[in-house]
């Protein structure tokens, strides 16, 4: 009897991070009255061949900049449990860093709880330097002189790369102390998620199911995640509706 999930169950608990970044992107993508007041972004003389930084949105007076998006779609290349890769979306993008930024204004509240030690990080470290394949087979990342290769590549350096991970780190754990744990999941749930979901799809693939108790942890996990995107998605909506908003449109020039 094989107790392997069937493939679209096995994609919840491989990224299960991920669904809560696909729930910050899904949030209520409303535009705002432009706030009274843009800060000023402080860029050095233009010379020949150089891009200036452009203002992408405003969030609650914080700024986001064509350079954040550029970061996030670098960082997105890293993601090691993404799924199939599919096209960057500029758009998603920003909708992502808008999200983001709102959580993160909202995370100075509670910051002794969500703060990440450097063990903490060390530990995820040598695992991404493991779980993505491409680092682990083309640039031998298990030595740290291929790991900062991969990186370079992928244009960041060791450190900024640590950071961008500690503050999503951060971010997940705002999400397990302001949600998670108060969530709970009785048996008749998971009970009715195993015959009305995942019975149907091992029987579509013609599996021998596992034994609902052996299965029962990992479908906890499943409507926990479930769980925590819907209110996640309600959250954001929130947010963006008691804030202030505004996305920079083309050819539209900041007050």
């Amino acid at each position: 009897m094989q107790s392997a999930l069937p493939i679209p169950a096995r994609r919840w608990f491989a990224g299960a991070f991920v669904s809560l970044s696909l729930a910050m992107s899904a949030g209520a993508q409303q535009k705002a009255t432009p706030p009274p007041t843009v800060p000023i972004v402080q860029v050095p003389p233009r010379e020949k061949g150089v891009v200036l930084d452009g203002i992408v949105a405003v969030v609650n007076a914080d700024v986001i900049l064509e350079s954040d998006v550029d970061e996030e779609r670098r960082f997105e290349n890293i993601q090691p449990y993404r799924g199939t890769p599919s096209e960057f979306s500029r758009d998603r993008a920003v909708q992502r860093l808008i999200d983001r930024t709102l959580i993160l204004q909202q995370a100075t509240i509670e910051a002794d709880q969500i703060a990440v030690t450097d063990d903490e990080l060390n530990k995820q470290m040598l695992t991404l330097r493991t779980d993505i394949p491409v680092c682990r087979q083309q640039y031998h990342c298990e030595t740290d002189a291929g790991w900062e290769k991969y990186l370079a590549a992928n244009g960041f350096t060791a450190q900024e790369f640590r950071d961008r991970w500690r503050k999503r780190m951060e971010l997940l754990k705002l999400i397990e102390v302001r949600f998670r744990s108060g969530i709970h999941i009785d048996d008749s749930e998971i009970k009715d998620y195993y015959e009305k979901t995942m019975l149907p799809e091992y029987a579509r693939q013609k599996i021998a199911p596992p034994k609902l108790e052996t299965i029962s942890p990992r479908i906890e996990e499943v409507l926990l995640q479930q769980r925590v995107g819907d209110l996640m998605r309600d959250w954001l909506q929130s947010l963006r509706a008691q804030g202030s908003v505004w996305i920079m449109r083309p050819g539209e020039v900041a007050p």
